[in-house]
């Protein structure tokens, strides 16, 4: 009882986080008003309620998990799956195209833009993504590899593709070339 209650708390303190950005205190009426009235707080809040029901024992609970996932997946082109522990007060400003791999670990306060994947490279061996707390990801970036870490206090800029690991206050961002090249 004390394992389900303590989850139960921590999925309110991240909603809270999520949705009243710790404004106000909890209550499900707050959170249930405001998603009503701002349509992009509504996917956090449903994948939150997906990910405490997916993390329960219950093979009933695990399932209707898996389809609450597969309705969000389908109703906002968003793939977040189940099994990535992310932590509270994630920003996701535009719905559009981001997909997070089971196999993360994402800290406090991250922000995610549109189109942007966070993966893993092959199926063997080590499979760890693990981005810290603070962590700016810009539009179109891709983060792929099996044991990746990146830092605390982090900004990668738009369109980078980052494979190794990104160490603490750093910017990052993958160099563009100016040139463009048309063939006929």
């Amino acid at each position: 009882m004390s394992e389900n209650h303590s989850r139960y708390k921590q999925l309110t303190r991240y909603l809270s986080a999520d949705i009243l950005k710790n404004k106000k205190d909890f209550s499900w009426r707050r959170i249930i008003i405001r998603c009503i009235k701002q349509p992009q707080h509504r996917y956090i809040f449903w994948w939150r309620i997906a990910s405490y029901l997916y993390s329960t024992n219950s093979h009933f609970c695990k399932a209707r998990a898996r389809k609450m996932n597969y309705s969000l997946i389908r109703k906002y082109g968003i793939e977040i799956m189940l099994g990535a522990q992310i932590g509270e007060g994630i920003r996701l400003p535009h719905l559009t195209g981001i997909v997070v791999n089971p196999h993360c670990i994402i800290g406090q306060n991250v922000r995610i833009r549109q189109n942007t994947t966070i993966g893993i490279k092959v199926d063997e061996g080590t499979r760890r993504l693990v981005i810290g707390d603070n962590v700016d990801i810009g539009a179109n970036c891709c983060i792929i590899g099996n044991d990746i870490t990146i830092g605390h206090n982090v900004t990668i800029g738009a369109m980078s593709f980052i494979n190794k690991n990104i160490p603490d206050n750093a910017v990052c961002y993958t160099e563009k070339s100016s040139k463009i090249i048309i063939k006929t």
